[in-house]
């Protein structure tokens, strides 16, 4: 099995709805965006008696996205070696930022060393155990003969995506999306919202990432409604619950998160080590 193969299998099993919020496989499959050649020099791994007990993603060059095994998150030898490593050759040296899951052990000893509070984010969860309403808009699962409208869609969604129908192919191409679905709504016969759900398995949290309104579409509610469809998506898929994580300074989309059922979570924070 290849690391990348190993790192969705671990961080598939920990996902649980009484884990902390943190790194999901969905996370590398939207990475994979960028190709199989290019997630796998940005995922790190850490092992204890040959299993993995910690992956990091470096989702830019100076931002480690990490986490660590629900039984692991205060052992001391891991979260030591976790500090270690990110201050000598996992980040590079200056200004660099770090998420890693509340209650985590190295959160502690990075803050003794420095490290201050960063980006601020708002985690948001819906249970899945009951039926999702309708969205109200007709919803598509699309296929590859789909991925231009579904990019196009994407790239307006987002100022300065460059999202393409290619990096569709290859993010369909990673592990991860065996288990993902792209769903584009549609108003009046146009293309209106996309999104993309990662399921992690049956009884597992599931990950929505990206979910986008194209801007020419926008304050008429599709938002909500791509939002709803995601929700029913991965039920469907067997997820227990649908997790999504925005900026907490973008207001609307909570807003839009919450309107669709979803229960706001404590706001979690970055770390951030100074120049």
């Amino acid at each position: 099995m290849s690391i990348l193969a190993e790192a969705v299998a671990a961080l598939r099993e920990w996902q649980h709805d009484d884990a902390p919020v943190q790194l999901h496989p969905g996370d590398l499959g939207w990475f994979w965006r960028a190709g199989a050649q290019a997630t796998a020099a940005a995922v790190r791994t850490w092992r204890r008696d040959g299993r993995i007990v910690a992956v990091g993603l470096l989702d830019e060059p100076d931002l480690l996205r990490l986490t660590v095994a629900p039984d692991a998150l205060r052992d001391e030898e891991l979260a030591r070696q976790l500090a270690e490593d990110l201050a000598h050759g996992v980040l590079p040296p200056g200004e660099v930022s770090l998420e890693a899951p509340p209650g985590a052990l190295v959160r502690d000893l990075l803050a003794e060393d420095g490290w201050r509070a960063g980006e601020a984010w708002t985690p948001l969860v819906r249970d899945l155990t009951e039926p999702v309403a309708d969205p109200g808009l007709r919803i598509e699962v699309i296929g590859p003969e789909q991925a231009p409208v579904w990019a196009g869609v994407l790239r307006a969604s987002f100022d300065g995506s460059t999202f393409t129908e290619q990096r569709w192919h290859a993010m369909a191409a990673g592990a991860p999306f065996a288990d993902a679905r792209c769903l584009l709504a549609h108003h009046q016969g146009t293309a209106v919202a996309a999104v993309a759900v990662w399921s992690a398995g049956p009884g597992r949290r599931g990950l929505l990432e990206p979910m986008g309104v194209h801007r020419d579409h926008r304050h008429h509610g599709h938002g909500r409604a791509i939002t709803l469809a995601a929700a029913a998506a991965l039920r469907e898929l067997g997820s227990s619950s649908a997790l999504v994580c925005t900026p907490s300074t973008n207001v609307a989309a909570v807003a839009t998160y919450r309107s669709a059922g979803f229960r706001q979570l404590p706001q979690r924070r970055d770390l951030h080590r100074d120049a």
